[in-house]
Formats: C-alpha cells, sequence, structure tokens
C-alpha cells in the first residue's frame, strides 16, 4: 500500500512521530539510497570487466590493481549498507522504524534524516562506541 506523498513533503516535529507519512518519506528515502548504491556497483562490475588487465608497463598494473582493490572494498561496503538499508526497510514494515532497538526511545527526525538507517539514538550509539572502544582497549 502506497502512501501519496504531497510534493516536496519533509518530516516535521508538529505531526505524529512516525505517522504512515512519515513512514513512506523514509522507506522512499531508504530506496532510492539502495537503488543509487546498486547503479554505482553495477557502474564498478561492469568498468573491472572492460579494463585491460595486460598492461605491459609493471607501474602501470600496479596503478590499475591497486585502483581496482579500492573498488572492490568500496563495492563490499555497498554491500554491507544495502544489507543495512534493507534490515532497516523490514523495520519499517515491522512498525518498528523510528524508535531505538535499544531502549525503545524515539530516535528522532534529525538523526533519521541524516542517517536513516540508524536503529540507535544518539545516546545508546554513544553508549555502544564506548563499551567498544573499552573492549578494544582491553
Amino acid at each position: 500500500m502506497s502512501i501519496e506523498l504531497p510534493e516536496g513533503y519533509r518530516p516535521s516535529d508538529t505531526e505524529e512521530y512516525m505517522n504512515p507519512m512519515q513512514l513512506e518519506y523514509f522507506r522512499r528515502k531508504l530506496l532510492a539510497w539502495k537503488t543509487e548504491l546498486l547503479e554505482e556497483s553495477n557502474s564498478t562490475i561492469d568498468q573491472l570487466r572492460e579494463e585491460n588487465w595486460q598492461e605491459p608497463d609493471i607501474n602501470d598494473r600496479a596503478s590499475l590493481e591497486s585502483e581496482a582493490a579500492l573498488e572492490l572494498r568500496t563495492r563490499d561496503r555497498y554491500r554491507k549498507l544495502i544489507n543495512k538499508i534493507d534490515k532497516t526497510l523490514n523495520r519499517i514494515q515491522d512498525g518498528d522504524y523510528g524508535y531505538c532497538s535499544e531502549t525503545g526511545e524515539e530516535i528522532g527526525l534529525k538523526r533519521l534524516e541524516a542517517r536513516p538507517i540508524a536503529n540507535l539514538t544518539i545516546e545508546a550509539q554513544e553508549k555502544h562506541e564506548r563499551l567498544e572502544r573499552v573492549r578494544r582497549d582491553d
């Protein structure tokens, strides 16, 4: 079921939090982001396929292989990000989107606008990061 959004719609604090229009707004935003990432990934694959891997100059070849490795790492990050986007789209469908997965509190429109895949409030995210630093320092 698709909801019509008014042209130029942006979620506002004056509306009920995570109302159907806000959910549709973020769903569309996530789908557009996913499409963009998939298009960039496909472009990278096509580019790597067309590349001449038989460079006669060893320096040119090393440079080419280094660039290809960087592209593949970027593509792997995209793959992980697409996975997060898919999980977030499931959260929208399940009715959990916009709420912290640890505390159940509202994540907030500004945070979701900046990072639509966020599943923690800023406070919960900071706590999570502090715990990771402590584990890493041990």
